[in-house]
């Protein structure tokens, strides 16, 4: 394989990782199902049932190494486990960080160019949530850059809010391959990250953006439409957070006349930041 034909070789697998492709299959059709014994040769005129190989384990006919095989992530149930204990453990959101970054139990770290952690003023009132990084977020390494992060910009500016007086982040921190939906045993491995962190910066109002988010942290089963501009109680373990949901700015880039609807609840965040601190 010449050099350009293996660098575009290479931009493919890019692509299809990029694009959630975590394996190959063999051309031939075959029985997935078959349980023959692992030692016994196949009969002389049956043909071996191709196996499915990790795309990590795909070699290019070049001098190229192979690409190392990605760790596996522990059971959902130990990994939510593992990561309950880190969470606690973490006295500052510096030590948080620090644990994520180190946290094998999200496979979503394996695919992910790196950790998007948060952006915004730790010491802020209010604290934006939403559900997981885009491709932009990947890329930057931070929360809401792309269209939808723009759109929060504008939006949180017309209640005379910007990026530093005000704190954003995302229940699940890794990029899903593709800006697939992630799973509910995903959100619920990040989610006492997630859950410390909020403890950790302690604002006074925090804003669930988009269904997932609303449902995850404040255990609501309805749809956004019905617990968009609602006040909820977000319980830290050592104090109430006044919790509001609302649209996530994507959904909006999509559905723009909800914009209207949006705005009321700007407009309620703006009122109750307003009111006299106890």
């Amino acid at each position: 394989m010449t050099p350009d034909r293996a660098r575009a070789a290479r931009d493919l697998l890019d692509f299809y990782a990029e694009a959630g492709v975590d394996a190959l299959v063999a051309e031939a059709p075959g029985d997935r199902l078959a349980t023959a014994h692992a030692d016994a040769a196949p009969a002389a005129d049956v043909a071996p049932v191709p196996q499915r190989q990790p795309l990590a384990h795909v070699q290019l006919s070049v001098s190229a190494a192979p690409l190392a095989r990605p760790p596996v992530a522990p059971a959902p149930d130990v990994a939510v486990i593992a990561a309950r204990e880190a969470a606690r453990s973490a006295a500052s959101l510096g030590e948080l960080r620090t644990m994520l970054e180190k946290f094998e139990g999200c496979a979503l770290r394996t695919t992910a160019k790196q950790l998007v952690f948060a952006d915004g003023n730790p010491q802020s009132r209010v604290m934006f949530v939403g559900e997981a990084p885009g491709r932009e977020e990947d890329l930057e390494g931070l929360p809401f850059v792309g269209r939808s992060g723009k759109l929060l910009d504008q939006m949180i500016a017309a209640i005379g809010l910007d990026r530093t007086s005000a704190y954003i982040a995302n229940i699940i921190p890794w990029r899903p391959p593709g800006n697939r939906t992630p799973t509910p045993q995903e959100s619920q491995i990040c989610l006492p990250f997630i859950q410390r962190q909020i403890e950790l910066v302690n604002p006074d109002i925090l804003v669930c953006m988009g269904n997932p988010a609303t449902q995850t942290l404040l255990g609501v089963k309805d749809g956004i439409k019905r617990t968009r501009g609602r006040w909820f109680n977000f319980h830290t373990g050592t104090r109430e957070i006044r919790a509001i949901a609302t649209f996530h700015p994507a959904y909006l880039l999509r559905s723009p006349l909800d914009k209207r609807l949006a705005w009321r609840d700007l407009l309620a965040i703006r009122t109750a930041l307003d009111e006299p601190q106890a």
